[in-house]
Formats: structure tokens, C-alpha cells, sequence
């Protein structure tokens, strides 16, 4: 406990290695590819945390969340209080946060922090069957779609929309868009090469 509490009351948030990713997304670089995550059990602050900052999420229907740390003497320091108002809406992410409840996997589905709620052992399958999906997407529709959603998520739609065509003469100018429609014409699954 010494050492985290030296780290977290240095100012300085989380140490990431030199080349390495934020995990919280907080001080540091952040991670430029999409990801799933798939819970089951109990999935409590740092995984909700942790969670907060990926794009799809699959559970298992036991799965418990739950933001224990006002019971413990101290708060989320990962983000919660920054991604749970806003994923969650206010009124409910307060809820959880200022009395240390924990909520279900169908609540969580309620006010969308995941997507799918599964039988307990199917999270994997259809956490893995999505990437998939994402994964056969074109790679560099995929970044723009990423690049403009956290722009709009930290500086406004405005800023967002200002910026929307930054990336678009890359991304139509692309083999991958020309595959997208010659596939689509010739009715077929696109072969995408992100480039």
C-alpha cells in the first residue's frame, strides 16, 4: 500500500513505461485499436475502470459490477468518475459511486455499459465474434471511426466536426475503399489490407 500511495499522491498519475499504453487512458498514450472485453464473476473497480475505456463489451448475466472504493475510505482514481456519468448517465453512475453498490450484468445492459448479456461461458464466443467483425472491417475506416468518436468524446462534436474530413481523401483514396466497392458491386466479403 506504501508505494501506491506514494504514486497516488504524487500528482503525477499513473507510471507508464516508455512505449507503453495508459491502460486507463488517463496521462499517457492511449491504444489506437478497437477493443472488446468480455466479463463474468464480479467485476469491480479497476475491471469496471478498465472497462470504461474499451468500445464493445460482452457479459456473462452473473456477472456483478460494482465501484467499491467510497466504502473503503477512499475513490476511483481511474477514470470512473470521469467515463461512468457519461456511459452510464449521471443519476445512475452516482448511484453506484456514492454508496459502493454493486449492480447487475442486466442493468449494466439497461444503461448501456455493455452490449450483450450471455449465458456464463458464451461472453468469449461472442466478445471473439465481434472482433471479428471488426477486425474484417477496413483497418483505416476502423482509425477514422475511433480518431473522430474520442475527438468528439474529449473536445465536443463541434471540435469533431470540424475535423471530420481530416482523415476522408486518405481513407477514399484507399485499395481498401476500392475493394469495399468492388466487392459490394460483386457481391461478395471485402478483402481489406489497410491500405
Amino acid at each position: 500500500m506504501d508505494r501506491w500511495s506514494q504514486i497516488l499522491t504524487s500528482g503525477d498519475g499513473f507510471p507508464v513505461p516508455k512505449g507503453g499504453i495508459d491502460p486507463f487512458g488517463l496521462s499517457g498514450p492511449r491504444r489506437s485499436k478497437p477493443l472488446v472485453m468480455a466479463t463474468q464473476g464480479y467485476c469491480f473497480t479497476w475491471g469496471v475502470e478498465l472497462m470504461l475505456t474499451t468500445d464493445v463489451r460482452i457479459a456473462a448475466d452473473n456477472t456483478q459490477f460494482g465501484m467499491l472504493e467510497v466504502k473503503r475510505g477512499i475513490y476511483p482514481f481511474g477514470g470512473a468518475t470521469i467515463r461512468l456519468p457519461e456511459q452510464m448517465g449521471w443519476a445512475n453512475a452516482q448511484r453506484y459511486l456514492l454508496t459502493g453498490d454493486t449492480w447487475s450484468a442486466a442493468e449494466a445492459y439497461r444503461t448501456g455499459l455493455v452490449q450483450n448479456v450471455v449465458a456464463p461461458g458464451k461472453q468469449y464466443t461472442v466478445a471473439k465474434e465481434i472482433a471479428a467483425g471488426i477486425g474484417a472491417a477496413a483497418p483505416l475506416g476502423v482509425r477514422a471511426i475511433l480518431k473522430s468518436s474520442r475527438l468528439a468524446h474529449s473536445s465536443g462534436e463541434q471540435v469533431a466536426a470540424d475535423h471530420i474530413f481530416d482523415d476522408m481523401a486518405e481513407v477514399l483514396h484507399s485499395e481498401d475503399a476500392q475493394e469495399g466497392i468492388l466487392s459490394f458491386n460483386e457481391r461478395r466479403d471485402a478483402v481489406f489490407k489497410g491500405k
